[in-house]
Formats: C-alpha cells, sequence, structure tokens
C-alpha cells in the first residue's frame, strides 16, 4: 500500500497594522493596497508555489509506489495461475472442474481482477469484487492521474481462458483519503498559522499608526509630538528622523512668529514716522516757511530804503540771497518728507524729485522717462515707488561712481514699472554696506505683492526693476526707516 501523504506546513497571513482614520482609509484605497496586503499577497503566492510543488512531488510518488504495488501483486497472481493452467492441461478430464473449483475457493485475488472465458468467449466467472472499503472510489480526475498502466495477462488454459486484468482503485481509493486527511491537516494548521502571522503583523506594523498620527499633526502645523524608539532599526530611523524635522520645523515656526511680531512693530514705528514727517513737514512749511518768507520781505524793504547807503544795502542784499538758500533748502526737505500723494501727482512727484536730484549731483547726467499712470495710485504703493526711486539714486550716488543713470516709470497693464539704471560699477564690486538698502527695498516691494530685480547687464553696471501690482492682496506693509 501507498505510504500516507504528507504536506509541509505553510503560513497564510492575514492581518496588520490597525486602521488609520477615515479620510486615511480613502486615500490608502485610492493610492492602493495596505502594506499588510501586499505582505499577505506575496506570503500567500509563495504558500500556493510551495502547495503546487508539494502535492506534485506527493503524486509522483505516490503514483509510483501503486505501479510498484500492483506489478508485484500481479506477479504473483501470474505465477499462481500459471501453476493451475498447467495442472488442467496435463489432466484434460478433471482439469476444468479442478481449475473452477480452485479458482472459486480462492475468490478474489490482491489488486488483480480475474476472468474466465469458455470457447465461445462467453463469461463463465469474475472473481468477487473486494470488501475493502467497498462501493467506495476515488473521484475520476485524481484516478487518471494515480492509476499506473500495466497489461493485461491472458492464459489459455484448454477450452477455457483466463484473464487476469490487475485493478489499483483500492491503492487509488486509500492514497485519496490519505490526500484528503491531509489536507485537512493542513487547513487546520493553515488557520492557527494565519492567526498568528496576523497577530504578529499587528504587532510590528503597529508603530505605523503612532507615526501616521505625528505626520498628521505635522501636516497641520502642530509639531508637538515626539516619536519612541520601537527596537526596530528601520523604525527607530524612521522616528529619529522625524523627530529631527519636528525639532528644526517647531523652531522655525517659532522664528516666525518672532519674525512677524518684529515685522508688526516695525510697521507701527513706521507709521509713526510717517505721522511726525508730516507733521515736521507742516510746521515748517508754517512756520519756517512763514519766518523766511517775512525775513526776505524785510530785506527786499531794507534794500530799497538803503540804496544810498551801500553797507547796508549790501547787507540787506546778503540777507535777501541767504533767505533764497534757505528756502531751497526747506523746499528740499519738504520733498524727502512728504510722501507722494500729498497734493501732487505720482508722475509729477518723481519728476521733481529726479530734477532734486540732478541739481545735488550734477556730475552725475540723469535721463528720466516718467509717463504717467492710467489709473489712480494709491498712497501707500505712491509713497513705496517714491522711497524705491530715492533709495536707488542714493545708491548711484553713493556707491556706483557711476557718470550716467536713467529712470524709466511707466504702467504695464494692472503693473506698475519702475527701472533705475547706471553705468557704474555693479553691485558685485560696490561697497557691502548697501546690502541693507536693497533688503528693505525687497522687503517694501513684497509688502505689496510686487517683485524687485536686480541685475548687473552685459553691458555693466546696475539695473534695478520693481514691479507693483495695481490692486494689493496685503494689508499695507512698511520696513525699517528710509535710506
Amino acid at each position: 500500500m501507498p505510504l500516507p501523504p504528507t504536506f509541509p506546513s505553510h503560513h497564510p497571513v492575514s492581518g496588520g497594522a490597525p486602521s488609520p482614520p477615515a479620510g486615511a482609509q480613502i486615500a490608502v484605497r485610492r493610492r492602493g493596497f495596505t502594506l499588510r496586503a501586499r505582505v499577505s499577497l506575496v506570503l500567500s503566492g509563495l504558500l500556493l508555489l510551495v502547495i503546487a510543488i508539494a502535492t506534485f512531488g506527493w503524486m509522483h510518488e505516490t503514483r509510483r509506489a501503486i505501479h510498484e504495488e500492483i506489478n508485484a501483486a500481479s506477479r504473483v497472481a501470474e505465477q499462481w495461475v500459471s501453476v493451475l493452467v498447467a495442472e488442467t492441461q496435463r489432466d484434460r478430464a478433471q482439469g476444468s472442474e479442478r481449475l473452477m473449483a480452485y479458482l472459486t475457493a480462492v475468490g478474489r485475488l490482491r489488486a488483480n481482477r480475474l476472468e474466465v472465458l469458455d470457447a465461445d468467449g462467453t463469461l463463465v466467472y469474475v472473481s468477487p469484487e473486494s470488501t475493502y472499503k467497498a462501493g467506495r472510489f476515488a473521484p475520476q480526475w485524481f484516478a487518471r492521474h494515480l492509476t499506473p498502466t500495466v497489461p493485461t495477462h491472458i492464459f489459455d488454459a484448454g477450452d477455457r481462458q483466463i484473464v487476469l486484468r490487475p485493478d489499483a482503485s483500492r491503492s487509488v481509493l486509500d492514497a485519496w483519503d490519505y490526500f484528503v486527511a491531509g489536507l485537512g491537516w493542513a487547513f487546520a494548521a493553515m488557520v492557527l498559522i494565519g492567526v498568528v502571522v496576523r497577530l504578529a503583523l499587528d504587532r510590528a506594523l503597529a508603530p505605523l499608526a503612532q507615526i501616521n498620527a505625528a505626520l498628521s499633526r505635522g501636516a497641520a502645523g502642530l509639531f508637538d509630538t515626539r516619536l519612541p524608539t520601537y527596537g526596530a532599526a528601520e523604525l527607530d530611523r524612521l522616528a529619529d528622523s522625524y523627530n529631527r524635522l519636528a525639532d528644526n520645523l517647531d523652531q522655525s515656526r517659532a522664528l516666525n512668529v518672532r519674525l512677524e511680531e518684529d515685522q508688526a512693530f516695525a510697521r507701527a514705528l513706521q507709521l509713526r514716522l510717517e505721522e511726525e514727517r508730516r507733521f515736521i513737514a507742516r510746521e515748517l512749511h508754517d512756520e519756517l516757511g512763514q519766518g523766511i518768507a517775512a525775513v526776505r520781505a524785510i530785506a527786499g524793504a531794507m534794500m530799497q530804503r538803503c540804496e544810498q547807503l551801500p553797507q547796508l544795502h549790501g547787507s540787506a542784499q546778503a540777507i535777501l540771497a541767504m533767505t533764497d538758500q534757505m528756502q531751497d533748502g526747506v523746499r528740499t526737505i519738504l520733498h524727502r518728507l512728504r510722501s507722494a500723494a500729498a497734493g501732487a501727482s505720482l508722475d509729477q512727484v518723481l519728476r521733481d524729485y529726479c530734477a532734486l536730484w540732478s541739481g545735488l549731483h550734477p556730475e552725475i547726467g540723469l535721463d528720466c522717462h516718467i509717463e504717467p499712470p492710467a489709473w489712480p495710485v494709491d498712497e501707500t504703493t505712491s509713497l513705496a515707488v517714491l522711497r524705491l526711486l530715492q533709495e536707488s539714486l542714493t545708491n548711484v550716488a553713493r556707491h556706483a561712481r557711476a557718470t550716467r543713470a536713467e529712470v524709466v516709470f511707466r504702467g504695464e497693464g494692472d503693473m506698475l514699472e519702475l527701472q533705475v539704471s547706471d553705468n557704474g560699477r555693479g553691485l558685485v564690486e560696490q561697497d557691502a554696506r548697501n546690502r541693507f538698502g536693497i533688503t528693505g527695498m525687497r522687503e517694501r516691494v513684497a509688502a505689496l505683492d510686487g517683485t524687485l530685480s536686480v541685475d548687473t547687464p552685459a553691458e555693466g553696471g546696475l539695473c534695478v526693476n520693481a514691479r507693483l501690482p495695481k490692486c494689493r492682496n496685503k494689508p499695507e506693509l512698511h520696513h525699517g526707516p528710509d535710506t
């Protein structure tokens, strides 16, 4: 009889990490299988491969064992039938009766079916069916794979023929019973191993839920969670990287909060300074301007009355000339103190400042191309444009060592563009002290949702280009005192 089949133990995988929140579950389903599902699929595939290989090997060995058993039983039966046939042929008178008596007495031969045919080919005797597991047979597909091919033997006994047909049905049925029992034990082992693997995966993947929760809080801007060590090298490296990232982001957020507070203080201070500048401008215009006008009138009257007194007339002329210089100085100070919207259009204020700057720096030729914008410009933007022009021309005078400069101001679409260029040394060679002025310009432009570029053209010099939008999305913002 063939040996009972043995089945290796296999590990079906099910189970895994705890379920993430509902939103995370939707995201995972959209992106594909979970890690637990992927591990389960891989192990299931390996399990099926091992089962297939083991089943193929078992069926091959079982078929070989059945073949050897049937061959051995057939050889014994052939020898016994050969002896009976020889005795029958020696005794022609009583041989046939004695043959049938022997066959009937013996009954069924192991793993064989015995048939007796008369001279006409009529079946006169068939050995009885086996009583071992009577009435049961293995499935046909199983029997086809395990039943060996063994030839049928025919013996001539005079007026009778004995047919010996090998019968492997009982051996195949035994193999089927072993196969079903093995599958049952294998299924029970698979269920047990599946439960164990699920618990092991749940334990191994449990830290992922904590890591996911920490990342979710980080995505919401909360970096107050720190991950512990898990005892696994890969997870510990991931936790350490997250903790360092959270520390850095937490520090950056704290710095940003302090920076916003500083900027709010700077805005309040700048607004206060602007108010003070307007107040000083009014006082200069109303008090000092009026005083200078009065002195000028007195000096003019003295000149008219003292034409015959050369000394007094000369002193009066000197006083009159001095008042002219004082008025020019006050006018210059007022231009620097008053905002662009204080009574004049932006383009006119820019032209006036260019003219004033040219008078103060006659050694530098200045070309101004200023076009009035097609829409009204608010006071904050106007002041920003004027401050950008002042800072740019101040840098030209202080650092560029240029002989020519050009100012271009125009409106393009929904943007205001101010461009100041010179033929000086360029930004790289200029004194590093002017970097604070450029930084202030960048902050002022950024506060108005604009862009600022500072480039060195191929022909040399420096080109400062500022673009400010017609409509601003941020609240009014000023940075630091003007240079």
